[in-house]
């Protein structure tokens, strides 16, 4: 039953939910897990027939394997979406993974660049060269349209409406968003365009995304990271930068400024308000501070 039941499961991600590959495949190996563990250790239990108990075990022998309590986490995960499933499918008529409680995570904070720094590292870029004018269209576009680097590197022509300021993105699990493009962002793009893009003889097959190698290809993901990397050495900076940078400075920049939340959430993409949260750090010694120096009951 379990190959089955699994096999329906995948059909519900790609169709039902409009899951990627990578995500359908990651659940599908979480789930296989357990499959495997009650083979073995709940003489071939059925899916319908594991409770809570059956599941908690699970989880400690994923644990005593010295599994990484965020890898836990994401497996917990995926059994929990496995029994949403079979609820949604009435083979179940309680979920027992309801109250399964996976491994307290201490959440990280995404690495930021401050405003100073961002103008620091596109100023570095050198636009007398000839990828000059096509580095800063996309790092300013990173920025200040808080970019996936793989919407980066998949956007095309068709997608940027420049007269409206607004891109249309294509994210994750194939939802369509519209985003704002900044003023600058825009700016370089047109430069870009003008004086690179229209000189360039794209290949077979890449005619239509906005950026391309000297070979007239769309860029790939590693080249982003290796622009990026090399252009934050040449600015000074010596932070940990990656393409996902921009987009959290754009998201942290935003909130400390006064955006609402929900606006952030559908800027990034974010299925979930609780992931847009992440950005909302505020110093709890400041937090303190207010409250020492102006709550009347101190």
């Amino acid at each position: 039953m379990w190959p089955q039941l699994i096999r329906q499961f995948r059909h519900h991600l790609k169709l039902e939910r409009s899951l990627s590959e990578n995500s359908i495949e990651a659940y599908t190996r979480d789930v296989e897990k357990l499959a495997d563990f009650a083979e073995r250790e709940f003489a071939g239990k059925s899916p319908l027939e594991l409770d809570l108990e059956h599941l908690r075990r699970f989880v400690n022998a994923l644990a005593k394997l010295e599994i990484s309590p965020f890898t836990q986490a994401r497996i917990i995960s995926g059994i929990k979406g496995f029994y949403r499933f079979l609820m949604y499918e009435d083979r179940i008529k309680s979920d027992p993974s309801q109250l399964l409680e996976a491994p307290k995570l201490g959440r990280k904070l995404p690495d930021t660049l401050s405003y100073e720094e961002i103008v620091q590292l596109l100023e570095a870029i050198p636009l007398g060269e000839p990828e000059g004018h096509r580095n800063r269209a996309m790092l300013e576009m990173l920025y200040s349209s808080g970019l996936r680097v793989s919407e980066l590197v998949e956007l095309k022509k068709g997608q940027v409406f420049a007269e409206i300021g607004f891109l249309k993105i294509l994210g994750k699990g194939n939802k369509e968003r519209l985003v704002p493009i900044g003023k600058d962002a825009l700016k370089y793009l047109k430069l870009y365009e003008e004086y690179i893009r229209v000189h360039q003889a794209p290949a077979k097959g890449h005619e239509e995304f906005v950026f391309l190698n000297r070979r007239g290809q769309k860029l790939t993901r590693v080249m982003i990271f290796l622009i990026i990397k090399k252009t934050a050495e040449k600015a000074g900076i010596h932070k940990n930068i990656s393409p996902h940078t921009f987009r959290h400075s754009f998201a942290t920049h935003l909130i400390d400024g006064g955006a609402d939340l929900r606006a952030v959430q559908e800027m990034l993409g974010h299925e979930s308000i609780t992931t847009t949260e992440i950005y909302t750090h505020l110093d709890r010694n400041y937090l303190r501070q207010v409250l020492t120096d102006f709550h009347p009951r101190k």
